[in-house]
């Protein structure tokens, strides 16, 4: 009598293979932890932990999708806060699908911040924010869609740079080259602001900030000069501060 071999059952699907692909998700590669993708789309890993109902942040898998951008009422997660992200990349050997490419500043040019991922239709609600200018010297360098995403304003080394609005500290550091030190401030879930060159940094991440608040002092960190790179991004997008910032 021939003997019956058992099949073994199909592969389980990661969580959020479902969502691989879509606007405002991200697909796990190898190396990542939560830390490095919550830098890698301007939000903070204990939001990315509640928005996907981790119970433990050290388990995360290569190929695994997570939400990046908040949810809308209904689909907000519950899941406990962990206390500590753990520092070990993600490792694995199978390839994830691709992944949006990552932005360089263009030569010459101050950089850009990188951008998170575009949010779904309806997930980021038009919170307009009152924006003050976070430092006074001379306007160096416009706008320009094509080679200055932001401000660029001269000053001395020391000068005082502000929070250009209330806001919550999502990085605060050096490690994104050709930033130098760089601060982003998360207003609400439409706009960002970010702060780049400086000498000093006076915020931690997760720390709340009011407007005019000085957060980091002038510097030439990653620049040819003192100055401060500035931006405003919509929705991860950079648009011209003159649309927002009083005349001067």
């Amino acid at each position: 009598m021939a003997s019956s071999v058992a099949e073994a059952p199909p592969p389980k699907p990661l969580p959020g293979a479902e969502n691989a692909g879509r606007p405002g998700y991200y697909t796990v590669k190898p190396g990542d932890t939560l830390r490095k993708i919550g830098q890698e789309t301007n939000q903070n890993w204990r939001d990315i932990v509640r928005w996907n109902s981790l119970e433990n942040p050290d388990l995360i898998e290569v190929g695994q999708v997570l939400r990046v951008v908040p949810p809308t009422s209904s689909q907000v997660a519950q899941a406990p806060a962990a206390e500590k992200p753990s520092g070990a990349p993600v490792t694995g050997t199978s390839l994830p699908p691709a992944q949006p490419a990552s932005h360089t500043p263009s030569p010459g040019a101050a950089p850009g911040v990188v951008a998170p991922v575009t949010p779904p239709q309806g997930a980021a609600s038009e919170d307009e924010v009152a924006f003050i200018w976070p430092a006074s010297g001379t306007l160096l360098a416009a706008f320009d869609e094509a080679k200055n995403k932001g401000y660029d304003i001269g000053g001395k080394a020391g000068d005082p740079v502000l929070a250009a609005a209330d806001g919550r500290v999502v990085y605060a550091g050096a490690g994104l080259r050709g930033y130098g030190n760089l601060i982003i401030l998360k207003h609400n879930n439409t706009y960002l602001t970010a702060y780049a060159h400086n000498q000093t940094l006076l915020v931690k991440e997760d720390q709340s900030v009011r407007r005019g608040q000085k957060i980091a002092e002038m510097g030439s960190s990653d620049a040819d000069r003192v100055k401060l790179h500035f931006e405003i991004r919509r929705q991860g997008k950079p648009v011209d501060p003159s649309r927002y910032l009083a005349a001067r």
